[in-house]
């Protein structure tokens, strides 16, 4: 933990706030006296448009001169994110607009699994669920470094990671891999060496999503989704990560539209259903009462995106924009549209729905985080983004072979019932190759790397096509139907007898991966009629082999597979090292981080 002595009101704010509670030397700020004049001196420089832009961080979609002028010197906003892209371009953009910014920028980038969040030729380190797998914190800090060091090379100083959710509800579509896993030991643990490789970089990480997902089954993109732990429960999970992280010294903390009514009861026991429905962002009784006040947070509260239906049906827009930074927030994220989220900021100032204090308390928690960061040196050095040459960091070999490493010591042989690996072209000569992913595609990119893999390894290997269906019409006229269908009717009814013969293995290949605004990701097979066409009817037939590259519970739909793999992720890297333990020649060393099995003990 940071020893910054004790919490120490900045001189000067006071009776420029009005008794706003502001402690600057204090963990995780630190500052130095040189620092603390600049908060100083650039707070009271600064006008009131100035201090309502300062509190948004939009997405960046443009690298067009006239926009960006309009959001960083007309909006005056406090920092920008873009998703990931070319590594020169994002530089230059970055470049621009520290440039065009009179009050240096926080840039922010999802780098939660490798330096791949920022940029396209970035390295991708692997899944934070495949890190946790190798059971060595020492590769949450490489994911840290790599991640870090790579987006930092392009002007990156705000890392929207590590996430600390905990992965105990397997149904739920966005967190699963994204995580750690479900114990919060373990989450702490590779979390904490994440914040030590970023802090190495010179970049502020943000733990999230405060106060948890991983609980509700729904994602907060569509959805309040909501933390329905009790307060002991609560406590001993969420709260030794977050008290853990905090004490560390996290420079900002990620706040979902999560809602946590136990909390909100807890603190408020005159709370009606409304506000202890409501979204973590738009809670006073979380961000003050537990994260201020319990935690004993003192760094930056950012939301997390608000065009979040867990956001945006909690309350109209109007309110909830000034509502979350009277609530406790100082940062919103990203916005339906920038003016009018900026024109209610300020009719919520005129209304009387946010107060002047809040916003300044806001305001000064940003220029402190970015003093913590140096940016006020940088800017005056000229140093807020590196020179050109510093993107030869992005995706070198050395971070390329740290995430082979990840990649060989994660993958996880969940079970292995009958002994079948390893496999070989003399015992397993002909594989029925069967890729389930969203594309149902078997000319993808992703199917052909398999069946290429497996074929240069000597087997005979034939890849299924899922997007040819049978509907009970095709019965009316059999002999005029395509050949595609009669192929697939004929597999449908052939003899088990003549099945086997054609085939001595099958393997599923399942990619399901987790993203925004799903509702589920489940296995869902083309079948008709029950006939079980795509779905493993024939498991005791044939020997049968599923890999899944993305979401690790697949046990649940698939309880018949005796020869299950857990790889985490589909990138390249993974999926070499998925074939050589097929093959035999490298050991499963992965340890799962969750419950493959789903609390089932029937699977």
């Amino acid at each position: 933990a940071r020893d910054c002595g004790k919490h120490v009101m900045v001189a000067g704010i006071e009776s420029q706030n009005q008794g706003v509670e502001f402690y600057s030397k204090a963990n995780p700020f630190c500052l130095d006296d040189e620092a603390i004049k600049w908060v100083e001196d650039t707070f009271a420089s600064m006008t009131e448009d100035e201090k309502c832009g300062q509190v948004f961080c939009p997405m960046g979609f443009s690298n067009d001169d006239n926009v960006l002028r309009g959001i960083v010197e007309g909006a005056a906003v406090g920092g920008m994110m873009y998703r990931s892209g070319p590594a020169k371009e994002l530089r230059a953009t970055h470049r621009k607009i520290q440039d065009m910014a009179r009050i240096p920028l926080l840039i922010a980038a999802n780098t939660e699994a490798g330096g791949d969040g920022l940029s396209f030729e970035g390295t991708s380190f692997g899944k934070p669920m495949a890190v946790a797998a190798t059971n060595d914190p020492e590769n949450g800090y490489r994911m840290g470094y790599v991640a870090c060091k790579e987006g930092a090379a392009l002007g990156l100083n705000w890392s929207f990671a590590p996430i600390v959710d905990i992965n105990r509800e397997f149904h739920n579509p966005i967190t699963n891999v994204r995580t750690f896993g479900d114990d919060p030991k373990k989450i702490e643990a590779f979390a904490s060496r994440y914040m030590d490789g970023a802090d190495e970089c010179g970049v502020a990480v943000s733990i999230k999503h405060f106060p948890g997902d991983g609980i509700d089954e729904r994602d907060q993109h569509i959805v309040t989704s909501v933390n329905s732990l009790g307060v002991r429960e609560w406590d001993e999970s969420f709260g030794y990560i977050y008290g853990s992280l905090i004490g560390k010294g996290a420079k900002t903390v990620m706040v979902g539209h999560i809602a946590q009514p136990a909390y909100v009861k807890e603190i408020n026991r005159d709370a009606t259903k409304e506000e202890m429905l409501r979204p973590a962002s738009l809670s006073k009784e979380l961000l003050q009462g537990l994260l201020r006040g319990k935690l004993g947070f003192n760094g930056l509260i950012i939301t997390d995106a608000t065009p979040m239906v867990g956001f945006t049906s909690a309350m109209p827009r109007s309110r909830a924009i000034p509502t979350a930074i009277m609530s406790g927030c100082d940062m919103i994220l990203f916005n339906k549209d920038l003016s009018e989220d900026i024109g209610f900021l300020k009719d919520g100032l005129k209304s009387g729905l946010l107060t002047n204090e809040r916003l300044d308390e806001a305001v000064l928690r940003i220029l402190a985080t970015k003093a913590s960061l140096g940016l006020h040196v940088k800017q005056r050095e000229g140093r807020l983004v590196p020179p050109e040459d510093a993107i030869d960091i992005v995706g070198c070999s050395e971070h390329r072979a740290f995430a082979k490493e990840v990649a060989d010591k994660a993958i996880t042989l969940v079970r292995d019932e009958k002994a079948l690996l390893p496999v070989n072209p003399g015992k397993y000569k002909r594989i029925y190759l069967n890729v389930i992913d969203k594309e149902m595609d078997p000319c993808s990119d992703f199917a052909l790397m398999w069946k290429e893999k497996l074929e240069k390894e000597g087997f005979e290997v034939t890849v299924r096509d899922r997007r040819t269906r049978i509907t009970p019409m095709d019965f009316m006229d059999v002999e005029n139907l395509p050949d595609k269908k009669k192929a697939l009717l004929n597999e449908m009814y052939r003899s088990v007898s003549e099945m086997k013969k054609d085939y001595d293995l099958y393997i599923y290949v399942c990619n399901m991966e987790n993203a925004s605004n799903n509702t589920t990701l489940r296995l869902n097979w083309n079948v008709l009629f029950g006939l079980g066409d795509d779905a493993p009817w024939h498991a005791k037939e044939i020997p049968m082999i599923m890999v899944s590259t993305a979401y690790p519970y697949h046990l649940f739909d698939a309880p018949m597979i005796g020869t299950y793999i857990n790889a985490y992720s589909g990138n390249e890297d993974f999926c070499n090292a998925v074939i050589e333990k097929l093959m035999g020649r490298s050991k499963f060393e992965g340890v799962s981080p969750i419950d493959p099995f789903c609390g089932k003990d029937y699977i």
